[in-house]
């Protein structure tokens, strides 16, 4: 009669606990998002504003281009005089011609610097373009995972309603030994913990592990992670919760080999 009591019991509240952890994976999740998205406006404005000063550049040498033809004219006007009036001055005739020469020279460059920066100004408006569709992305990923957030924190306010307690051990009163236990939080200590790993993430690189604020746990601690009793590498606690907390891999190499289920031992400093 026991068991069959307990048996939905300890049903119920694994599925709180795993309610709790996609909770704590989507709040983390969110978190990792809303850095992307500020980082992706950062560079927008930043093109942006390298726009307005390429656009700013063209507007000057077009304005000096206009200033170097309108002076090329003008020497062109006075080498026609100083054909006409000084035939013998072959000297300084060649002279002007190669400062026209020169003048030709400096606008066919102005022309190239043109031409540059009307290019770059169009790689810029294609970088901006296509900045706006990833945040656009972004935003809407954003608003998923909020939409997903409120419906886990509606699901724990229900339990928590409802009077249920995450991570109580449940065991019989008549058989403790043979009974079925239901992971609950070990008593508080301090290091050398051990939990497990609830969620594994390789897009964003963390694991969830089953262990949180009310175990003693803090930002910066480093876990160790076995996998069948084989020690495969660290991860270092970057957020908490009261009953979880998400640790990111120190090494690439764990995140290939890591499990959800594998032990998560505390390192003692």
């Amino acid at each position: 009669m026991t068991d069959k009591i307990n048996s939905p019991i300890a049903i119920f509240i694994v599925l709180i606990l795993v309610s709790l952890s996609l909770a704590g994976t989507g709040f983390y999740l969110l978190q990792k998002e809303k850095a992307r998205s500020s980082d992706l406006q950062q560079q927008l404005d930043d093109l942006t504003i390298k726009q307005r000063i390429a656009e700013t550049k063209l507007e000057e040498y077009k304005k000096t281009i206009s200033q170097l033809e309108l002076k090329l004219k003008t020497a062109q006007t006075q080498i026609d005089t100083l054909t006409t009036a000084l035939d013998n001055e072959t000297v300084e005739k060649q002279k002007a011609l190669e400062e026209v020469e020169q003048l030709k020279a400096d606008v066919e460059k102005q022309k190239g610097f043109r031409s540059d920066l009307e290019t770059k100004l169009n790689e810029t408006q294609k970088d901006v373009e296509k900045m706006q569709a990833q945040l656009k992305d972004l935003e809407d990923k954003k608003a998923q995972l909020e939409v997903k957030i409120k419906e886990l924190e509606a699901q724990a306010q229900q339990a928590k309603a409802q009077g249920v307690e995450l991570g109580t051990i449940v065991v019989g009163p008549e058989d403790s030994a043979s009974s079925e236990a239901v992971m609950a939080p070990p008593p508080k200590q301090v290091k050398g913990l051990e939990g497990k790993v609830l969620v594994v993430n390789k897009e964003y690189n963390f694991v969830v592990v089953n262990l949180g604020n009310k175990d003693g746990v803090n930002v910066n601690d480093i876990f160790s992670i076995y996998h069948d009793n084989k020690y495969i590498g660290d991860v270092k606690v970057g957020k908490t919760h009261d009953s979880m907390s998400a640790a990111d891999f120190i090494s690439t190499s764990t995140k290939d080999l890591v499990s959800e289920g594998d032990r998560a031992v505390e390192k003692t400093k």
